[in-house]
């Protein structure tokens, strides 16, 4: 499956603080670095984009869908959390099937798939270990694994490999590459690492006080004429 364009019109939220207001337009199979300072909505407007919270205006559309009012399970949308997200009673296998059935019935497809999809991010034979017999990084490829399983054109990633050490998060920086590399899904990052962005986004969208204050290629954001807030964030 291919990615699909995602736009935000006019979408509107608020925490019962200073309100949030997002205009943006993803294209189709574009990998998006969401970057900006702790609290100032990056999680937010991912959350919005999957359903996890629903605005109190503007429209949020995926492939020239208006999704505004569906729910996250109704949304083509898959999304891994910096805590993998993963059920520690569920062994590697299970926690990827959730990803076909979350009553875990699953047909003989689906097992085909699952292993499939254990093998591209490199846990065959893992397929019995519990969360807590995994490494951090084997953690988060499986909920990369379960992003295959899914199949779906979105996806969000927010700072999932923030707690890796520098050399496994090049690994699956790696990895992702190589993934939106076959299926050409849409990408929306959050990090707050510079090197990330360059390593894997064509553009940045800097988010500053609930709102899209940038929204620029990579090489434009990390050069002289960037915006002075950009700058000073990542203290250039």
């Amino acid at each position: 499956m291919s990615g699909a364009d995602v736009r935000l019109e006019a979408v509107e939220f608020s925490y019962g603080e200073a309100p949030m207001r997002f205009d943006l337009a993803v294209e189709a199979g574009e990998i998006v670095a969401v970057m900006g300072p702790s609290g100032s909505g990056k999680s937010t407007l991912l959350n919005l984009v999957a359903g996890f919270e629903r605005p109190t205006a503007g429209r949020i559309l995926i492939g020239g869908d208006d999704l505004t009012r569906l729910p996250p399970a109704a949304r083509p949308v898959s999304m891994v959390f910096q805590e993998n997200n993963l059920f520690a009673h569920l062994n590697v296998e299970q926690n990827v099937g959730l990803g076909r059935s979350p009553s875990l019935k699953l047909n003989e497809r689906d097992r085909a798939d699952i292993a499939a999809a254990l093998a591209r991010t490199g846990l065959s034979g893992k397929e019995k270990r519990l969360p807590a017999e995994l490494s951090g990084g084997e953690r988060q490829r499986v909920a990369l694994s379960r992003v295959l399983v899914r199949d779906r054109p979105v996806l969000l990633l927010d700072e999932p490999f923030a707690s890796l050490g520098p050399a496994l998060r090049r690994e699956m920086l790696d990895l992702v590459r190589d993934l939106h590399a076959e299926r050409k899904m849409t990408i929306l990052m959050v990090t707050h690492q510079p090197h990330d962005a360059r390593a894997l986004c064509r553009r940045i969208a800097f988010v500053d006080e609930g709102r899209i204050a940038a929204f620029a290629p990579v090489e434009v954001m990390f050069s002289a004429n960037a915006p002075a807030g950009f700058r000073a964030y990542i203290g250039a």
